[in-house]
């Protein structure tokens, strides 16, 4: 079962910034754990990661410094700001609210054995 691209967008923020609440992180290594929990069933490449990570910097949810890698090669840094502790409070607020609403909806309905909501 693949993720739909627009579920994806959608948790990618909140996935970043809990992330980089945890310890701060560089680009390919945030990438990296947001890709863990859905094991190849979702799609989030450089390509979007990036943009998203220039975005959280625009808002002020993060902020970015110049380090060096373990090989002495420039690294750009990630931290989470206090602005953005903010926002992933709220989204985390936002996510339980909708998680909460879909379980309400969907009950106990039977989808063939293949998926348990018990």
């Amino acid at each position: 079962m693949d993720i739909p691209k627009d579920l994806v967008a959608a948790s990618a923020a909140p996935m970043v910034l809990s992330i980089l609440a945890e310890s701060d992180s560089y680009g390919y290594a945030i990438l990296g754990r947001v890709r863990e929990p859905v094991r190849g069933r979702a799609r989030l490449d450089g390509g979007a990661a990036l943009p998203l990570l220039h975005r959280l910097e625009r808002q002020g949810h993060i902020e970015a410094t110049w380090g060096s890698s373990e090989t002495g090669r420039r690294r750009k840094y990630y931290a989470l700001t206090g602005e953005g502790r903010e926002a992933l409070a709220t989204h985390v607020s936002q996510w339980r609210t909708v998680a909460a609403a879909l379980e309400s909806a969907w009950g106990r309905m039977d989808f063939g054995g293949q998926v348990s909501l018990a």
